[in-house]
Order: C-alpha cells, then structure tokens, then sequence
C-alpha cells in the first residue's frame, strides 16, 4: 500500500468519444475521493473540449496518435515527464501509451491485464475485458476502486448519474431559444434520433429510423430532432427525406464543438441513436435512451450499456436467429411499442 494519496493523477482514455464518457462515472468517483488531487487526462483532440467542461478534470494533455510522427511522440514523452505525475491510471492501454508513461517515471502506474502491455506498468488489474461480462463504465470503476484501494482509501463511495451536468436554468433557455430557432411547438416532447455512427459497431439503416419515428407516440404531440456531427449530415438528411411530412422533424447540426452539443442533448426528452458517442453523451446526462446494438461479444448491449439510471434506458439487438451484425434483424415495432410504453405513454 502507498503511504499518501496521489497529488497529481493522469487519466488515459485515448480512444472514441463514447469511451471517454463511459470514463467520466470513474472520474467522478476519483475526484470525490481524492479532493486535494490534480486530476488530468490524456485525450485526442476531438475530445479535449468536453473534457475540460468536466469538474472532475482540472486539465488536458492531447495525444497525437498512433500515427504521430517521432518528434510529436517525443514531445508527448517530453510533456508527461514535466508534469511530475505521481500516479497514472490507463483505462485503455497500448504499447506507446505504455512505454511512453513507463519512461516519465510515473511512480504508481495502473492499468488493465491485458496484452503485452500490461508489462509496462508496475500495477495491474485482471478484467479479461474481452469477454464482455460486465458495462464498459464498471470495468473502467473496477479500476478507480483499485487505485484508491492501492493508496489507503477504501471509503470511497459508486457514484450515481447524471454524470455530466449543466446548469438548469441555461439548458432551459437553450431549450426555449432552440424551439424558437425551429418553429416548435413549446408544449412538443423532443425526441432526438441520431442515425450517424462512428463506424465501430453496425448500426439501424435509414429505413428503419424512419419506421421507428413514425411508429413513437406521444399525448401530447411531439418532434423529432434529427441530429448529427459535421460527417453525419448525410445520413440526417436521408431520414428527413424519409419522413417527408408525415413526422414533425427538424434538423440540427452540431457544428459548435461537443459542449454545444452536448447542451443541447441535455434538453432532449428521449436520445435515440446506435451504440455511438453521442449517445453516451445522453447516458451521462442521464437522459431516456433506447439504443440499438449488435450482438458481437465486443460491441453488445451490456459491455456499451449507457451510464444512466437503469429506469431511463432501453436497449435492442440483433435476433438471437440472426448473424450477431444482423441489424436488420431487430424488431422495429415491437421496439416502438416498447419506448411508447416506457417513455412516450
């Protein structure tokens, strides 16, 4: 056991965005045990922005890639050295990342049992991730526990959603300026669907967005709110084709960086999407979610669950008699009856 807690801790989560918001329960659960502690993490770019909207991180390191060339890698090694961290804990490990941290002389260094890598760091904990067994977020806990546990602190207590927050009164503002911009009506449910993905798992194809909003029902009237990043317009502009006027809908393109959108998910009555970041995003915000998944052993509902109250989330795979990527598979009515009954009665 270590005789104090740490004064300075680097958080590794490198990969996707959804990766990253299944790390903030354990950010959380880290700033809340070690109070007097400087928390940062090291992030690609495209996640830095939201990163730093979080109380539980006090600052960014930006890792440039597997593909980064010597002198950007050097600069890395250049820039963990001089921050003089006393503890790391790697959520998500590689041979660079190890290596690299193994070289700045971290004194307390943990990270998964997993691959070669494990060698590099002088603490580990077995999880045999790829056998799906429990949420990504609870994995990526197991391991906060475990670096509280090493430094004498076994007080520390699960935290409950939501994980990321906004202030209320802004998100209702947004909320109002939002259905001003749109033409909707005030008293409508919004209901977001987001059919973009980031290409690590399948996903619903248009058509069966398109059948599940016009299946969703609500009392009092609601619009969809077809969502998506600056890749993702495409795919936004296939559904609205697809619902023509049948469905009351808007676009709106997140163009403001991941705060932005991430406000704006905030005020969102229920998230729908496939398994990727945005719907972690919602997770976090502990927004109603019904998500779609395949049932590849590393991309299935429960190793992706979202991170929110188990009360505000569904979540639907492929057939059991189906190939595990057969997204078609999925019951689309029987899905919308499902979300109408637990979300839009």
């Amino acid at each position: 056991m270590i005789k104090h807690p740490p004064r300075k801790l680097l958080v590794v989560r490198n990969d996707k965005l959804g990766d990253f918001m299944l790390a903030l329960p354990c950010l959380n659960l880290l700033r809340a045990a070690l109070p007097a502690c400087e928390i940062q993490v090291l992030v690609p770019k495209y996640t830095e922005s939201i990163a730093l909207t979080l109380p539980a991180v006090d600052g960014a390191l930006i890792d440039p890639g597997e593909a980064a060339s010597f002198a950007e890698q050097r600069a890395l090694f250049h820039q963990i050295r001089q921050q003089k961290y006393d503890a790391l804990l790697t959520l998500y490990s590689t041979p660079r990342i190890g290596l690299t941290t193994a070289r700045a002389g971290i004194p307390y260094r943990i990270a998964p049992a997993t691959g070669v890598a494990q060698f590099l760091y002088n603490h580990r904990l077995t999880q045999r991730r790829s056998r799906s067994e429990k949420p990504e977020y609870i994995y990526n806990l197991d391991l906060g526990f475990q670096l509280l546990a090493d430094h004498g602190i076994h007080s520390a207590t699960l935290p409950t959603a939501p994980h990321l927050t906004f202030d209320r009164d802004e998100i209702a503002t947004l909320h109002t300026t939002f259905c001003d911009e749109h033409n909707i009506d005030a008293s409508h449910r919004l209901i977001f669907i987001h059919a973009g993905s980031g290409g690590s798992a399948n996903n619903l194809s248009i058509e069966q967005f398109a059948a599940l909003a016009k299946r969703l029902r609500t009392a009092n009237g609601h619009t969809i709110v077809l969502s998506a990043g600056p890749g993702e317009v495409t795919e936004a502009a296939q559904l609205a084709s697809q619902l023509g006027s049948e469905v009351a809908h808007t676009l709106y393109i997140s163009r403001d960086g991941l705060p932005a959108f991430a406000r704006h998910i905030a005020f969102a009555d229920l998230f729908i999407s496939g398994s990727t970041g945005p719907l972690h995003i919602a997770g976090a915000l502990n927004c109603h979610t019904a998500a779609f998944y395949t049932r590849r052993r590393s991309a299935t509902a429960l190793r992706w669950q979202t991170c929110n109250s188990g009360d505000r989330r569904l979540a639907f795979s492929a057939a059991l008699d189906a190939e595990a990527e057969d997204m078609s598979s999925i019951d689309i009515a029987a899905a919308a009856d499902q979300i109408n009954r637990q979300f839009l009665g």
